[in-house]
């Protein structure tokens, strides 16, 4: 199962970010990035985020978009700490010097 989810925040200056969620492999990997030419950093969701993945994730299942079992997968993985399992996909650290 790969599901990808994404939203637009705003952080406490009022500034818009982009929430994306993968779900793949029993991980999920959150990342986030402020305008279209930043590139994608780990984030750190918080309640809010994981309530509206869980949200956006019910939205699909009456869609047939999405199984039940997929959703009821993505809700305990929404429970869990933490941002998640970096796939490397997009995020990937300078090696150290």
């Amino acid at each position: 199962m790969s599901i990808e989810f994404g939203w637009w925040n705003r952080d406490d200056e009022g500034r818009r970010y982009q929430v994306n969620a993968v779900i793949h492999g029993g991980n999920i990997e959150w990342t986030r990035h402020q305008g279209h030419h930043t590139s994608w950093e780990p984030h750190s969701p918080s309640d809010e985020d994981r309530q509206r993945l869980v949200a956006e994730a019910a939205k699909r299942v009456p869609r047939r978009l999405i199984t039940q079992k997929q959703f009821e997968e993505i809700e305990r993985l929404s429970a869990l700490d933490g941002p998640g399992g970096i796939s490397g996909r997009r995020y990937r650290p300078s090696p150290e010097l």
